[in-house]
């Protein structure tokens, strides 16, 4: 993976850094265990989450594009008393 532009961080310590964003790691932990300031490390974490964003918002572009159908049904409920959508203990689930 390729370091991130414009950042003074080694690429060991991206790469650390990474490694502890993806373990889910806070980004106040990562930085005591790969010894950078806590500020650098939540941001870069904020940073990471920008990219992941990004990323995620073009490739969202791409899968709906077009027209889309959504459905919507109930599960579950006992038999006695109200029946249909009002009926106590449904779980509605919606689909695409």
């Amino acid at each position: 993976m390729d370091s991130m532009r414009k950042s003074r961080l080694s690429p060991y310590k991206q790469g650390r850094l990474i490694e502890h964003f993806v373990a889910g790691t806070t980004a106040r932990c990562a930085a005591i265990l790969c010894g950078v300031n806590r500020k650098t490390a939540a941001y870069y974490f904020l940073r990471l989450r920008a990219l992941i964003s990004f990323e995620l918002e073009q490739e969202c572009d791409e899968v709906f594009a077009g027209e889309i159908e959504v459905d919507e049904s109930y599960f579950g409920g006992k038999r006695k008393g109200k029946r249909g959508r009002g009926a106590a203990g449904k779980v509605p689930v919606f689909d695409l």
